[in-house]
């Protein structure tokens, strides 16, 4: 590959797997199903929300108090690094709802499918850092108003900043997707139109992604591996 300036990448389960994230598939990237106890249509949707708040609350303050117990893994600490000595700008989207980028030590996150420790007050629209239960309902720090919601993007609801994601696909020489299925959209669809826009294409998977045939190059292997060897090499 041509020595990029600008580098985007798209992050997914397959990152946070070996940090002990549950994954969305059984077996997807190696870990455990994280819908094996619960339907997507029962916690992850507006409707379930609206149909049976207290089993969509419980179930995110689950994972709330769960991602809390876990650490970032040797890929996160590999884009960190990148991000801090690559000579241009170094962007992670992440499709992934946990802080482990951050506590990795990248600062350039986009959440594309929202936050874990992030709760949004659907009567002033307010955003605040959460890391405790909102089965309670606790009131907004900002309004005082009994209507926090996960900020979680739910299947049926646009993900966020895609204006920005987009623009940066645009301006990027290098787009690297790292632990997705490829399934899901619109993230899926981000390989083919950064290649439309110029970029060169490289997948870092466990296993070929359902758009693998998209990307230039494909490599194969846990994350914390393969991640960690292709920042050395970028970088020396």
């Amino acid at each position: 590959m041509n020595r990029p300036r600008s580098i985007v990448i798209l992050t997914g389960a397959g990152i946070s797997a070996e940090s002990g994230i549950d994954t969305f598939r059984a077996g997807a990237n190696g870990g455990p199903s994280l819908w094996e106890q619960h339907r997507v249509e029962d916690v992850a949707t507006p409707e379930a929300f609206a149909r049976d708040p207290d089993l969509v609350l419980r179930f995110y303050d689950m994972r709330r108090a769960a991602i809390q117990t876990k650490e970032p893994n040797a890929a996160h600490r590999a884009l960190a690094r990148l991000e801090r000595e690559w000579a241009g700008p170094v962007t992670v989207v992440t499709q992934n709802v946990d802080d482990l980028h951050e506590r990795g030590g990248s600062h350039a996150v986009i959440h594309m499918h929202g936050e874990h420790l992030s709760a949004w007050c659907t009567a002033c629209d307010v955003r605040t850092r959460w890391t405790g239960a909102l089965i309670d309902r606790p009131a907004c720090p900002a309004c005082g108003a009994r209507a926090l919601r996960p900020d979680i993007v739910w299947f049926g609801e646009i993900p966020y900043r895609m204006d920005a994601i987009q623009t940066l696909l645009a301006d990027a020489d290098l787009f690297v997707s790292i632990g997705t299925s490829g399934a899901v959209y619109p993230a899926a669809g981000f390989v083919r139109l950064a290649r439309e826009l110029g970029a060169q294409t490289l997948e870092l998977n466990l296993e070929r992604s359902q758009g693998s045939a998209w990307f230039d190059q494909t490599r194969l292997g846990p994350a914390s591996e393969i991640v960690t060897a292709w920042v050395d090499e970028l970088l020396g």
